[in-house]
């Protein structure tokens, strides 16, 4: 028989550590799809933070780095601007990018450093119990916003990608999701044209993953699945929002 489906050799046969249904493991399989059909496994480097994202080095065999808290668009410029031959891309949660690493990722983008970043919005801190992110969105209810996030005490859910795109340094800019076989194809070819963006030095690039956290969203992963179509795409739109190739 013909085989039409293996393991990408980048990412690691090992058990996840993953909740059930979550979207981490569908996008690090992408990317890992993505660095070998590209062919550039022995030159990429990924920095990974605290939060859920953190064991991504556990499941795609590449270097990795961890940085602190917020802080892989710092690493990854440094690493970057070092070894400027070398892919290198950093992959982020909304709690880490959106709210402690605002200011890194603002200012990466600004100077447009040559790096890609992978943005994963789940729309709640999922590490340490569900807490509200910049991403929550408007009456959703979180551990600390147990009555739903309030416009009036907590302000509207920050969008990152409209904030980004508006930046003379960002190159490309897109919003993705992973809740259908369709749109996870699209996801792969945004997150393809971003290391793209990257591989022809051409500059910043980030594409952002609306992901499910059904455990600290409180509903089944089907029911999460639905969250993010019907309510989720409400505030946090799909598309390219910016696009080198288009302004050329």
């Amino acid at each position: 028989m013909e085989a039409i489906y293996k393991t990408p050799n980048t990412l690691i046969d090992t058990p996840t550590h993953y909740c059930p249904g979550c979207g981490h493991g569908i996008i690090q399989r992408l990317i890992a799809e993505i660095i070998d059909e590209t062919g550039i496994r022995g030159e990429t480097i990924g920095i990974a933070p605290v939060g859920c994202a953190v064991l991504a080095y556990n499941y795609m065999d590449i270097d990795m780095c961890e940085a602190a808290h917020g802080r892989p668009p710092a690493v990854a410029t440094g690493i970057k601007r070092v070894h400027p031959d070398k892919i290198i891309f950093s992959y982020q949660g909304d709690g880490d990018l959106a709210a402690i690493g605002i200011a890194e990722i603002i200012h990466t983008a600004n100077r447009s450093e040559n790096i890609t970043v992978i943005f994963v919005n789940n729309a709640v801190y999922g590490m340490t119990n569900g807490q509200m992110a910049p991403t929550t969105l408007l009456n959703q209810k979180t551990l600390t916003t147990p009555q739903g996030r309030s416009e009036q005490c907590d302000g509207s859910p920050l969008r990152i990608c409209e904030l980004l795109s508006v930046l003379d340094g960002s190159r490309f800019v897109a919003r993705a999701s992973v809740t259908s076989p369709k749109n996870i194809i699209k996801t792969k070819q945004l997150i393809e044209k971003g290391f793209k963006t990257q591989i022809q030095k051409k500059g910043f690039s980030l594409i952002e993953v609306l992901s499910p956290c059904p455990v600290y969203w409180r509903m089944s992963s089907v029911e999460s699945i639905k969250f993010i179509d019907d309510e989720m795409t409400k505030a946090f739109p799909l598309g390219i929002f910016k696009d080198w190739e288009s302004q050329n």
